[in-house]
């Protein structure tokens, strides 16, 4: 027998912007049609409730402008709000907790969250295989990929670290202890340092300069879904935030298990540094171009170049 359509789905909006909800529509559903004063009290609760949590109210309550059908038939033009997801969550939580309803508000809002992860998790599972598929048996590959997978991965872990810092993660201290979560996650509980031990690196030798094109972008989907996991769970604080970005490694292990059968860990190390390859890769681009202009008989062979 088909599943019955939530209540939820059907006032239910998308736009360019993504997903939305209108309060006015959802007061009405929660059973707040005949008093709407008392639904923008939930709402005020709500809202107060996500600047505690460290969001920005405004990302999340946007105010518009509705038409409502009067009981006289006329129509008027009323404040009203566009409302996230988690927003939605938020009025759902500050609602009257007996009503029934309301239950089934914030089980939807929660189920809904949780759909939204399991969605990017398996768009990323195909690029993870996909880039398998175009690295096997080609060394040249290897290499341009790498580069431009590490460039990727630092900007998205500075990007995963401003959303850490909006979340709490301020010290150090703190610092350590949220990336060591993510590795964690990422390499079967192994952190930086012992990583870098399994790996045969010295402590100076960052793991980052070390990893080969599929480890590196296993950090970057780390990283992506690390954000990721903050934004859509609202986290607001350090802990919660460690919290998330354990769970993208163990979601980006899972990845690499179940697409590869191959666990992060177990992936082959570097040979070479990333600096060593990318002097190595912009003094092939400089012979070939003073090949093309005749100062070269030919072009040597990587082999060659020691």
């Amino acid at each position: 027998m088909a599943s019955q359509q939530s209540p939820f789905d059907t006032i239910r909006h998308e736009d360019e912007q993504g997903e939305y909800w209108l309060a006015r529509e959802l007061g009405t559903l929660l059973g707040y049609k005949t008093n709407y004063r008392n639904f923008t009290a939930v709402i005020d609760r709500a809202k107060a409730s996500c600047q505690n949590s460290g969001n920005a109210v405004s990302d999340h309550f946007a105010e518009t402008r509705n038409m409502v059908t009067l009981g006289s038939g006329a129509e008027r033009e009323v404040k009203d709000y566009r409302l996230t997801r988690y927003a939605c969550y938020l009025i759902a939580q500050n609602s009257d907790p007996r009503k029934d309803i309301v239950a089934r508000a914030q089980s939807y809002f929660a189920v809904r969250t949780r759909e939204a992860e399991l969605q990017d998790v398996a768009v990323l599972e195909g690029q993870v295989m996909a880039l398998a598929a175009q690295l096997q048996g080609d060394p040249l590959a290897e290499v341009a990929q790498r580069i431009a997978l590490r460039e990727e991965l630092t900007d998205a872990n500075k990007s995963l670290l401003q959303r850490a810092y909006e979340a709490g993660v301020i010290t150090k201290q703190q610092l350590a202890m949220f990336m060591n979560m993510g590795y964690k996650g990422l390499y079967d509980e192994r952190t930086v340092r012992e990583m870098q031990v399994m790996r045969g690196l010295k402590p100076k030798q960052h793991l980052s300069d070390y990893m080969n094109a599929l480890d590196t972008f296993a950090n970057y989907l780390r990283a992506i879904l690390g954000k990721r996991n903050m934004l859509v769970r609202h986290v607001g604080d350090a802990h919660q935030a460690g919290t998330a970005h354990y769970d993208a490694g163990r979601q980006v292990r899972t990845m690499f298990l179940q697409s590869l059968g191959i666990a992060p860990e177990d992936l082959p190390p570097a040979t070479k540094s990333y600096k060593q390859i990318v002097i190595e890769a912009y003094e092939r681009i400089q012979r070939g171009e003073e090949w093309n202009e005749g100062l070269w008989s030919e072009l040597p062979d990587s082999t060659d170049e020691q």
